[in-house]
């Protein structure tokens, strides 16, 4: 069995649509959770419920607030429900943690309980964003905002390595996101990292502009925190007002509206590549186990999707290769 640790109590919805995804996820065949936050509370929502019988609840009776300072409250706040899901798996009695609390507390949290990988000089947070040719893994989208060129050249081989090991693309196409083409081109911190990559390994593909990101024409791209969380939320952003403009304009007369039921099934595709919840959560690269970061708006598919998401990465075993890969 999979063991998953779930922070109960941290997200805008918790704690009843954080355990709504648990339940939902406990009917996996080989998972079972760890549902951290105050017993209290918690016991009510899952007695009686289908796959109940998978959870257990261990109680942690303080809560990491979504605008706490991180590092602060993880210090304060030890029998938090976010700091024992951490906890449980530096203890191993978890094989991951899954969290859509506070995003700095949750890093922290993960850095100070179960630490690192050996050689990894900062973790990062990646995530998988829909293209037109399927999806690209992005990091560092939120983790670090200033970084040295040796740390994202170290994103790059960490998500070529996910990629590959858990995403199972062949030989991944690694990016740099620039403001252009030529590799002269950017500020000094992609210049540098830009002759780092072409003397590695990786299937470096040189530099990618931010409007080829939505074509998919590399498997990994590469960016500082500050960079990776604006595209990443203008794009969350893009995609819920052009998904708005074309029903508003659908329901404009009566043809508009015939034709729009006519397409009715693929734009219900489109949305559902679009929604975030079908992602489940972003996986924090660098650190010496499982912690996948869940939006922070997240419901209870998106909470059943990082579950699952948890699930591949340790049956996968990606933390392992990461570290061995990294050490050479």
């Amino acid at each position: 069995m999979t063991r998953i640790a779930v922070d109960a109590f941290g997200g805008d919805y918790a704690p009843e649509q954080i355990v709504e995804g648990a339940l939902l996820a406990a009917e996996l065949e080989d998972v079972s959770i760890l549902l951290t936050g105050d017993e209290g509370r918690l016991k009510p929502l899952v007695s009686g419920k289908a796959g109940s019988n998978r959870i257990e609840i261990v109680h942690a009776p303080e809560v990491v607030e979504m605008d706490d300072e991180p590092v602060a409250a993880v210090r304060a706040k030890r029998d938090s429900s976010l700091v024992k899901g951490a906890q449980l798996v530096r203890q191993g009695e978890a094989d991951a943690l899954v969290s859509a609390g506070n995003t700095g507390a949750t890093l922290a949290a993960a850095l100070f309980n179960i630490g690192r990988i050996k050689g990894v000089e900062r973790p990062a947070i990646s995530t998988i964003m829909p293209t037109a040719a399927g999806f690209s893994l992005v990091l560092d989208v939120g983790a670090n905002a200033d970084c040295r060129p040796s740390q994202l050249v170290q994103f790059a081989h960490m998500g070529s390595i996910y990629a590959s090991e858990v995403l199972k693309v062949h030989n991944p196409r690694v990016g740099l996101l620039n403001v252009s083409h030529e590799p002269g081109k950017g500020n000094q911190l992609a210049k540098e990292v830009y002759t780092l990559l072409q003397d590695t390994s990786l299937n470096f593909v040189g530099n990618v502009e931010g409007r080829e990101v939505p074509s998919g024409n590399v498997d990994v791209i590469v960016c500082d925190g500050f960079v990776g969380n604006i595209v990443l939320k203008f794009a969350e952003g893009l995609g819920a007002t052009l998904l708005g403009m074309i029903k508003e304009e659908a329901q404009r007369n009566l043809v508009r509206t015939a034709g729009a039921l006519l397409m009715k099934p693929g734009f219900r595709q489109i949305k559902k590549r679009m929604d975030p919840n079908e992602y489940g959560g972003a996986p924090l690269l660098g650190i010496d186990g499982v912690v996948i970061i869940a939006h922070g708006g997240s419901n209870a598919k998106a909470i059943y999707n990082a579950i699952r998401v948890a699930r591949e990465g340790v049956q996968n075993n990606y933390v392992q290769i990461i570290a061995e890969k990294m050490a050479r």
